[in-house]
């Protein structure tokens, strides 16, 4: 079992957006992973990193995903299937938000055995915490050029 911390933030939003991933594999060390975009949202930058943390395995894992985004664990545990069979529009029968970043997730998380849990962010825990830093860490570079 592989354990996943994943997170969004954004300054603005729209705004400068990073992601963050930290992975722990018990037989290594931990493995960082982040990045973002220059104009974006918080739940783009939410869903890139559990895309990004799943991509980083090219062959089927079991997976323990934990997110402090309501909008991520509901969205592809419950929501996502209603969006699907109505056409990625959601009960208002508006867009579904995202749309392009919930195909991917939907289509890589088939490639392995995921549990989705949630955290509450910003509640001192050390894996969470890291991952929002790590998100940080591309907004904070971006606001200084």
């Amino acid at each position: 079992m592989i354990t996943i911390y994943t997170d969004g933030a954004c300054s603005g939003n729209p705004g400068i957006g990073g992601w963050g991933v930290v992975i722990i594999d018990s037989s290594k060390e931990p493995v960082f992973l982040s990045g973002g975009e220059n104009n974006t949202t918080n739940n783009r930058m939410e869903l890139t990193a559990a895309i990004k943390s799943i991509l980083y395995f090219k062959e089927k894992k079991e997976l323990k995903i934990f997110t402090d985004s309501k909008y991520l664990k509901d969205g592809i545990e419950s929501w996502i299937h209603k969006w699907k069979t109505n056409d990625w529009k959601t009960s208002n029968k508006k867009p579904v938000k995202n749309k392009d970043l919930w195909m991917i997730l939907d289509k890589e998380i088939t490639k392995h055995i995921i549990s989705w849990n949630w955290v509450k962010g910003h509640a001192n825990n050390e894996f969470n915490d890291k991952a929002d830093s790590l998100a940080r860490k591309y907004i904070e570079e971006k606001s200084t050029i």
